[in-house]
């Protein structure tokens, strides 16, 4: 039996670092999981505004972009040799492992920063 509470119980990420977010006794849902993550975006939205951005812009900078275009990348080899290995008839054991590798890299590379 479910018990059904109204209180939607996925694990939720940082808005800042997209690391998970550790829920906590009852209330309001937190958005950050630490303080650090909630000072630098309270920063990148007063700094944004101050530059006249709208309030739901992303500012990165060239070494974030880099960093994440190259977590892409890393996520697309791994989705290729996934279906290089389909193609080739690899083991299960060896598929599973490729999967494995390839839902961390995903997971990697989602996040901004």
């Amino acid at each position: 039996m479910t018990l059904v509470t109204g209180r939607d119980t996925r694990a939720s990420t940082c808005l800042w670092c997209g690391r998970p977010v550790p829920e906590i006794g009852t209330g309001r849902r937190r958005r950050y999981c630490r303080q650090s993550c909630r000072q630098r975006a309270y920063e990148q939205r007063s700094s944004a505004r101050r530059a006249g951005l709208p309030e739901d812009s992303v500012v990165l900078t060239a070494g974030e972009v880099e960093a994440l275009a190259d977590r892409a990348f890393r996520a697309r080899c791994a989705a290729e040799d996934v279906a290089t290995a389909v193609a080739e008839g690899a083991a299960a054991d060896e598929l599973t492992a490729l999967c494995a590798e390839l839902l961390d890299l995903a997971r990697d590379a989602e996040r901004l920063r």
